[in-house]
């Protein structure tokens, strides 16, 4: 019996209400929760994510393992669950994700010498295959901002796709910034990142003429939230997801159109014009550098592509 993991496709996890958790197991879930808020200073997004998934775990147990203590479940038990999860039609990658949460969730209750040991760590999230980022090319994003100005939301749409491209902004980082967080003077852009941590980045003179034009035609100027909605409060990630996507899917030929396509198409094409590895990590924010050398396999395909077509001694058919 798996009902409550049937996938809900149409219903991202942030919108799901809270499952079916035993009572014995929902103070200690809530234990966690608070964890990842306050001392991991996870987004509200990661955690409600982290909640369905967690559910999802213990709502297995309450129905085919008559809701064992924590301290008493097993290997077996999470086993029996990710076969389950498997078997529910997921992709391979959400259900690592799964697994991810709910290992998660056993290191802090080990930690907290509320369990003995963590019966999540021994068992591995089936492999997937490595998923190039969508991006869109030099030309594609140059005509997504060939934008026509004629009023203050198109100007603070082609504010946003500025900044997105610019400063190779995540859609959270985006919603987030204030106008005090802009320094023309010093042509810099403080953002807040994944898990807090703050960067502080470039300000290219076509994303800095973008927004000036933008603030030059709202009222509120100088303080508050940068880009603002029509009822003048802080745009959400939802939001930024559809102005992007319906703006971008005007562009010929692109084969992303959502927010992070922009941000793909920033590292891309830096490292196709020389920029340093490490130097593209940073302004991403990326933790690792072989979180961005994604890109570099990107750049690597496109590369041998143009070879294999231009080059007369690439052994290609022409």
């Amino acid at each position: 019996m798996l009902s409550s993991f049937v996938p809900d496709a149409s219903r991202p996890p942030e919108d799901r209400p809270p499952g079916r958790v035993a009572a014995g197991y929902r103070c200690t879930l809530n234990d966690y929760l608070a964890h990842l808020a306050d001392e991991r200073r996870c987004s509200p997004a990661t955690v409600r994510a982290y909640r369905v998934d967690i559910e999802q775990f213990l709502d297995h147990l309450a129905t085919c393992h008559d809701s064992p203590p924590l301290e008493s479940v097993a290997r077996e038990h999470v086993r029996d669950w990710l076969g389950a999860v498997l078997r529910g039609g997921y992709e391979r990658r959400t259900v690592g994700r799964k697994l991810s949460a709910v290992r998660g969730f056993f290191r802090f209750l080990a930690a907290d010498d509320r369990i003995a040991g963590n019966p999540a760590v021994a068992l591995r999230a089936p492999r997937v295959g490595r998923r190039l980022p969508g991006f869109l090319s030099q030309f594609q994003v140059a005509q997504s901002l060939d934008l026509a100005v004629t009023d203050e939301r198109t100007a603070r749409d082609r504010a946003m796709l500025e900044t997105l491209y610019g400063s190779g902004l995540r859609a959270a980082e985006l919603v987030g910034l204030d106008v005090g967080d802009v320094d023309f003077a010093n042509d810099t852009l403080k953002v807040l990142g994944k898990g807090g941590k703050e960067r502080i980045l470039p300000l290219g003179r076509h994303e800095a003429e973008a927004i000036r034009e933008y603030l030059a035609r709202r009222e509120q100027r100088d303080a508050g939230p940068l880009f603002l909605n029509s009822r003048g409060g802080r745009l959400t990630t939802r939001s930024v997801q559809n102005i992007v996507r319906r703006l971008l899917s005007r562009v010929a030929g692109a084969s992303a159109t959502n927010p992070h396509a922009l941000r793909h198409a920033f590292a891309t094409h830096l490292l196709e014009r020389g920029a340093d590895l490490k130097a593209v990590q940073e302004l991403l924010g990326h933790s690792t550098l072989s979180t961005t050398q994604v890109y570099t396999h990107v750049s690597l395909e496109r590369l041998r592509r143009t070879y294999d077509r231009a080059h007369p001694r690439s052994g290609s058919e022409n």
